[in-house]
């Protein structure tokens, strides 16, 4: 790339994309505005290249949208964009939060836990975690939470393990796992009664933890170059 004139076609060669996939992002304002020959052909400059570094940049630690979002902003409104990433890094230190919950739940499990407490009803225990009771049953029919039916009523009820494993669902859901990779989790906290045979899943949700902060301040880094560049 030679020269301040650049083709779509020399920024899509720098990160492996097509030109169309820059087009788009111009359309979808991730790069400011190109200017334009009298054909009509797209012309960029080095502050579209640089502000395509930092969307590519800050996907891995914000996702795609969040990202998007965070471009939009930062070529009118730097303040909006800084707000975004405030946001994420709240979300970032919520699901940390989070993994400590959960550790120091898994790591109190004793194995007569499972006596304490009384029954609950789906919709209670749906408020009690935020969620739907649609979202219980749908746990329910993957395994990962057991309750037992009223004789004479037919209701769900959950004694206190059946609570406690759906506090570990939720609690594992938001730190990103999928139905089938909690069941196994569960089904050695039933049978174990103890964080031994968990410390692999910790240790995973801990390092993707920390590799998304870390992508967050990658994409930081490269925000900044294109700031300066305006």
């Amino acid at each position: 790339m030679t020269g301040s004139r650049l083709r779509p076609v020399d920024l899509a060669r720098e990160h492996r994309l097509s030109t169309q996939a820059i087009r788009n992002y111009e359309d979808a304002g991730i790069l400011p505005p190109a200017e334009r020959t009298e054909s009509g052909y797209r012309i960029y400059r080095e502050r579209h290249a640089q502000a395509l570094r930092a969307f590519l940049a800050l996907i891995p630690g914000h996702g795609h949208a969040t990202a998007t979002a965070i471009m939009r902003a930062a070529h009118h409104d730097a303040e909006n964009a800084f707000a975004l990433i405030d946001e994420s890094h709240v979300q970032l230190r919520e699901d940390r939060r989070t993994l400590s919950a959960v550790d120091k739940a898994l790591r109190n499990l004793v194995p007569d836990e499972q006596a304490r407490g009384g029954p609950m009803f789906i919709g209670p225990l749906a408020r009690r975690l935020g969620v739907r009771p649609a979202t219980l049953r749908k746990w329910e029919a993957a395994g990962l939470v057991r309750p037992q039916r009223d004789k004479q009523t037919g209701y769900r009820y959950y004694d206190a393990a059946d609570v406690r494993d759906a506090q570990l669902v939720h609690q594992l859901r938001r730190g990103g796992y999928l139905l089938e990779q909690i069941a196994p989790v569960l089904e050695q906290v039933r049978e174990a009664g103890g964080v031994a045979p968990l410390e692999a899943t910790l240790a995973d949700w801990r390092e993707r933890l920390t590799a998304r902060g870390r992508a967050m301040l990658a994409g930081a880094a490269a925000l900044d170059v294109y700031l300066k560049a305006l």
